[in-house]
This record gives C-alpha cells, sequence and structure tokens, in this order.
C-alpha cells in the first residue's frame, strides 16, 4: 500500500511545522529577509518587549523646535503674506520709516515749542527714557543674537532693509511704547494720536518681515517696564 503523499513513514518522528532542528539561534529566524513575507517585513530584532519598524531609530537624537517657535514662526509668515499687498506694504513701510525716530524727534520738538518749560521737560524725560532703550535693547540684541525672520525662514520677505543684523527684541517696539506711556504721562490727551501710531509700529515689524511677534511682545513688555520705572 502506498503512502498518501505527505506523511511520514511509522518509523519516523513527526516535527511540528514551527520546530527546527537548525543550529539557529531563534533570532536568526525572525530576523526579515527579502524573501520574508510582507507580513513580517515590518519586523526588526529589538529589545524584549519592544517592537521597532524597519529603518527607523528607537530614539531621535535631532532636537525638535518648541511648538512656541513653530507658532511664532507661523503667525510671522501669516502676517508677512499681508505685506504683498500694495497698499498694506505702503502703509507699514511709511508708519516703520516714522518710528525709526523721525516721529518722536518731531513730537519733542512740538511739545517744546507749545508748552514751553513743561513741554521741554517731557521731552527731555522722554529722550532719557530712550537713551536706556537703546543701550538696553542693542545690549540685548548681542546677547541673543537671534536671525531676524527673512533670514531665518525663506518663506519670509523683507519688504524693506533691516538697520542691522538681529532680531531680538524689536527696538522700534520698544521705542515706541516707552515713548508712549512717558508722553501719556505728561499728556494724556494725546492717547488718541500716540496709541494707534504705536501699535502701527510694532504690527509693522512683522509684517514687514523683520521681526517674530515674540520679538514684538518682549520689546512691549520691556517697553512698558522702562517707561514705569522712568
Amino acid at each position: 500500500i502506498s503512502r498518501a503523499p505527505g506523511l511520514a513513514s511509522a518509523g519516523s518522528t513527526m516535527m511540528p511545522p514551527w520546530s527546527s532542528d537548525s543550529s539557529s539561534s531563534a533570532s536568526e529566524q525572525i530576523m526579515p529577509t527579502d524573501n520574508a513575507p510582507r507580513s513580517l517585513a515590518f519586523l526588526m530584532v529589538s529589545p524584549p518587549g519592544k517592537v521597532t519598524p524597519t529603518g527607523a531609530t528607537a530614539m531621535s537624537t535631532a532636537p525638535r523646535p518648541a511648538r512656541w517657535m513653530l507658532s511664532d514662526a507661523g503667525w510671522c509668515v501669516r502676517a508677512n503674506r499681508a505685506g504683498g499687498r500694495p497698499g498694506v506694504r505702503r502703509y507699514f513701510s511709511a508708519v516703520s520709516r516714522l518710528g525709526d525716530g523721525v516721529f518722536w524727534y518731531a513730537l519733542m520738538t512740538l511739545l517744546v515749542l507749545a508748552d514751553g518749560v513743561d513741554g521741554l521737560a517731557a521731552s527731555a524725560h522722554m529722550a532719557l527714557t530712550g537713551a536706556v532703550a537703546l543701550v538696553l535693547y542693542k545690549a540685548l540684541k548681542r546677547w541673543t543674537k537671534r536671525p531676524r525672520p527673512f533670514a531665518a525662514d525663506a518663506r519670509i520677505r523683507a519688504w524693506i532693509a533691516p538697520l542691522d543684523e538681529f532680531s531680538f527684541p524689536s527696538g522700534h517696539t520698544l521705542h515706541a511704547v516707552s515713548f508712549t506711556m512717558v508722553a501719556l504721562w505728561h499728556y494724556p490727551l494725546l492717547a488718541w494720536l500716540l496709541l494707534p501710531f504705536s501699535a502701527s509700529v510694532a504690527v509693522s515689524r512683522v509684517v514687514l518681515g523683520l521681526h517674530y511677534p515674540s520679538d514684538v511682545l518682549a520689546a512691549t513688555a520691556i517697553g512698558v517696564a522702562l517707561a514705569s520705572l522712568s
């Protein structure tokens, strides 16, 4: 009687399909090869209790930007896109140029001409605060050395030329906030003019691609503190 194909003889020992008489180790048996089924191809030998995808490392050593930094850059990109509109770009470029100092020097001069000694006292107060702000923000820029947005992100365009290399904090915003607070302490009725102008200066620095929102926010906080202490 012939035996059916695939059946072992009576004297032979049947081996389970998962056993092997090979001397290879268990780890060698589960190692995927090019001919292994696709269902096993995603496995690789890893420490007990862990399954690691092929080609992936157990721990990434590449630094990842903090979430606030990604958000900071994202808002900067959105604001900078608005600068692509000619009307928006012209307005914020003009405001930023005035914020270089022309607006504030003109205001100090007008205060002296309009209010004599009291105007001179207010202007001197503003000038002294501005001098401290200048020294402070230049020192912070040299210390932090944060690149400007357009230099660090190819998506961001500088719509006007910057005055210096570094970004943190915004010198324009720092001066605008400190000057405004000091001027309003002497002449509160100027709020209708100074508050919108200072806000426009702060926004312009982001729209023009020269500062991150965090540069402007930090400068605002420093300006408030400086004016309050003066």
